[in-house]
């Protein structure tokens, strides 16, 4: 079996793993990335609206709309820390090294924008391709860079762990410690083994375990499925955000952004009424949650498809300017949103949850970290606050990233030589597979969805550890492929967010209980 021996494995290319790479790199360290598609495919390059930044921040301003818009149980102490590291490092690389090219007023001052539940304008915006231009600015400086290497197609199966050997009962409740993972190369088929010193996983959300979603293909929940199998502590599962505004023609269901509102567009229904004053003072800027839900009550009372967005307020040279893609998007589909409202539906967007980690993306596995989408610090609460994703995931990888050069130049590690891996024989069968993916994304999107009780959570869970055994019995001796781990990981990630949600018996945010 082929081994790779470096300083620091990243599994991941979304904005959080590329930054940390790009930064332990210029540090001199050599780095190992893992991108399951190509460099560029991560949903961070999906993100439409932008990125939180002020020149002159009022920081309890913005915690009083991140706080209310997680329902008041966020971590102050990480929106804080994120907020202040998450400007410095906005403007360090993205603005001064990286050059970004965000959009500015005829004056040259940044152009702000406002999204749902934010009390003023302090969003940075790239048109409506913030999160594109936030990544290729990036990803050309890390590309650069010789000290780091990047394997694309590429998806990672399981964490290399130290196991505890001695005879002493209290070694049993000392911490595992990884030092890299397992490989699939899935153009060969072929396994092979990355021995690290610091282990970061950057791997994203878990989108793909419901029908309908804005994430990009991959995103099963691979990081959390991997550090829960050897013990790492996941957290706030139960929540997550559906996005309430996806545009409901198409064979993908494209994000329509929040800034779309923010701009002064409004939802309607089929009749052609405004309808979200009825569900909140906000109105079309109220929190996700509540939109999303609002949506949903409105669908089913008017017994239609979708619900629709009106851009009556802006002009079309206004619209074509300032959300370019978006009129492509549903234009190619039959849709002129210069003349036409567009249809929309609420989809899974983002998780609140993930692997617990502490604010330098530490978890309870020694030498192995999270950051990103796939960790929780704790930052978005209940229910995460328009345009904070981006912010929260520079922030911690910046945080994560100085506290391992720190512990690299001065801590030793000891790495020993990976287990080979046990080749299987037997071609499983893709169609099979798919069915079983598609049992996931169904059970998830009609009873742990939008709107959940006891009895729902109760009967997904009895479908969802079956198939689970099914899975793990049917698929033995199987060759792997990228398709059977992401069914393996994706059933699993659903039982965490079905357990979490039938634990918790109270409504809040993103994860409503109906009874």
């Amino acid at each position: 079996m082929k081994t790779i021996k470096t300083d620091v494995l990243i599994i991941g290319s979304g904005i959080a793993g590329s930054l940390y790479a790009y930064i332990l790199g210029t540090a001199g360290f050599k780095c190992t990335l893992i991108s399951a598609e190509t460099l560029k495919d991560c949903d961070s390059a999906l993100a439409q609206g932008g990125i939180i930044y002020e020149d002159k921040p009022d920081f309890n301003l913005l915690l009083k709309d991140i706080q209310r818009a997680g329902c008041g149980v966020c971590n102050e102490e990480a929106v804080l820390t994120a907020c202040r590291e998450g400007f410095k490092v906005i403007e360090k690389y993205f603005i001064k090294t990286f050059k970004t090219d965000f959009n500015k007023t005829p004056d040259g001052k940044f152009a702000l924008t406002k999204e749902a539940a934010h009390s003023k304008r302090r969003i940075l915006y790239s048109k409506d391709a913030t999160g594109k231009a936030l990544i290729n600015s990036l990803q050309s400086a890390l590309k650069k860079l010789k000290n780091v290497k990047i394997i694309e197609q590429a998806s990672a199966i399981d964490l290399l762990t130290l196991s505890h050997n001695s005879q002493n009962p209290q070694d049993l409740y000392k911490p595992l410690t990884c030092f890299g993972a397992y490989i699939l190369d899935n153009k060969t088929k072929n396994v092979f083994a990355v021995v690290a010193k610091k282990t970061v996983l950057a791997t994203g959300g878990l989108g793909q375990i419901f029908k309908y979603t804005t994430n990009i293909d991959t995103l099963y929940g691979s990081g959390i499925a991997m550090a829960y199998r050897i013990g790492a502590r996941v957290i706030n599962m139960e929540y997550t955000q559906f996005h309430p505004t996806v545009f409901a023609l198409g064979n993908r269901n494209a994000l329509i952004s929040e800034a779309v509102r923010g701009e002064g567009a409004v939802l309607i229904n089929k009749f052609g009424k405004p309808f979200m004053q009825n569900y909140h003072k906000l109105k079309d800027l109220a929190p996700r949650d509540i939109v999303a839900r609002a949506i949903e009550h409105e669908r089913l009372k008017t017994k239609s498809d979708c619900v629709y967005l009106s851009l009556k307020s802006m002009t079309p040279k206004f619209i074509k300017n300032r959300f370019p893609n978006i009129y492509k998007t549903c234009l190619n589909s039959g849709v002129d949103i210069t003349k036409q409202p567009i249809p929309v539906m609420p989809a899974m967007h983002y998780f609140c949850g993930g692997i617990f980690t502490d604010l330098d993306g530490r978890t309870n596995i020694l030498n192995l970290n999270a950051i990103g989408e796939c960790a929780c610090t704790g930052f978005h609460g209940a229910n995460r606050l328009a345009s904070t994703s981006l912010l929260e995931a520079v922030a911690f990888s910046a945080l994560c990233a100085e506290a391992d050069i720190k512990e690299l130049k001065t801590k030793k590690f000891y790495l020993p030589a990976p287990k080979p891996w046990r080749m299987a024989t037997k071609d499983p069968d893709i169609n099979l597979i798919l069915q079983d993916i598609s049992v996931i994304k169904n059970t998830m999107w009609n009873y742990v969805g939008l709107i959940r009780s006891k009895d729902r959570l109760t009967r997904a869970e009895k479908i969802l550890r079956h198939l689970k055994n099914e899975i793990d019995v049917f698929y033995k001796g199987c060759k792997l492929t990228p398709e059977l781990l992401h069914l393996r990981d994706g059933a699993q990630t659903a039982l965490l967010v079905t357990y979490g949600a039938l634990k918790n018996k109270h409504s809040l945010g993103t994860h409503y209980r109906e009874d």
